[in-house]
């Protein structure tokens, strides 16, 4: 993470050879990231930027937060379940069969088996993002919901509830956190890839003194987008795109133009 001085913005197409993914390596062998990097002769290096790190059964019980007093709970991560499920099972809390579940994404709803029998449960799930399950949660507005969350979580739920007269208790079971990089201070990669605004707190939390230099910044979404400009940094890649609704995707359309691939 080398310091110098930023370019300017339209001298930032150059050659691409590495590339920094700030998530954990994907055990799927077929990743688009493999992927990519075998295409275009690439270094792919994944690392993740934050940590969980588990609020202990003692902490959590000074929120004072009854878990059987809800008929349902709202999933936005896999996080999110396996620290509900461990708190429960550290309290030796059964959950009723009765109890409700909104998920985020199919693929959270999915992930409930490890903890539950799917078909036996009262599953509501949205499609891909938060707005898309509060909807959801509009029509149940007599059920009592608990929310498990990090100790940083993003504002639209609780202010959906909040303005939706509809009845939330949070609960924080864990802690998100800085990871240590400091083997990466003298190590430089073309692109590094943000997927939330922890990514950009833990650069900095790492590197005080980062300067962008020529590393060109990708950003999924778009609080964390917001998250890089307003660290002062240059944001060169965002992802989704219309043509482009992975990061990977994008990231390929921009090696493709940096690297002049078959132009």
């Amino acid at each position: 993470m080398s310091v110098v001085q930023t370019m300017d913005a339209q001298d930032r197409f150059h050659k691409v050879s590495s590339i920094l993914v700030s998530q954990p390596k994907p055990s799927d062998e077929k990743s688009p990231y493999f992927e990519l990097a075998q295409k275009y002769g690439l270094k792919v290096d994944f690392r993740a930027f934050i940590q969980i790190d588990p609020i202990p059964l003692k902490e959590f019980r000074k929120q004072k937060i009854n878990i059987l007093d809800h008929t349902a709970v709202i999933f936005t991560s896999r996080n999110a379940v396996d620290h509900f499920f461990r708190i429960c099972a550290e309290s030796k809390i059964e959950v009723p069969a009765d109890m409700k579940y909104f998920c985020i994404s199919e693929q959270t709803a999915h992930y409930l088996q490890k903890y539950i029998v799917i078909r036996k449960r009262k599953i509501f799930t949205g499609t891909k993002t938060a707005a898309e399950m509060l909807e959801l949660l509009k029509k149940h507005k007599n059920e009592k919901f608990l929310f498990p969350c990090s100790s940083i979580r993003r504002n639209d739920i609780p202010e959906f509830m909040d303005v939706n007269s509809l009845n939330l208790t949070e609960a924080v079971l864990y802690d998100t956190v800085a990871s240590d990089l400091s083997d990466l201070a003298d190590i430089y990669y073309d692109i590094i890839a943000f997927f939330s605004p922890s990514g950009i707190t833990s650069l900095f939390a790492n590197f005080p003194d980062f300067k962008q230099n020529k590393t060109r910044i990708a950003a999924f979404g778009p609080t964390t987008a917001k998250a890089v400009r307003d660290a002062g940094l240059i944001l060169d890649i965002e992802a989704p795109l219309p043509n482009a609704p992975s990061m990977a995707g994008a990231l390929e359309m921009y090696i493709r133009k940096a690297n002049k691939v078959g132009s």
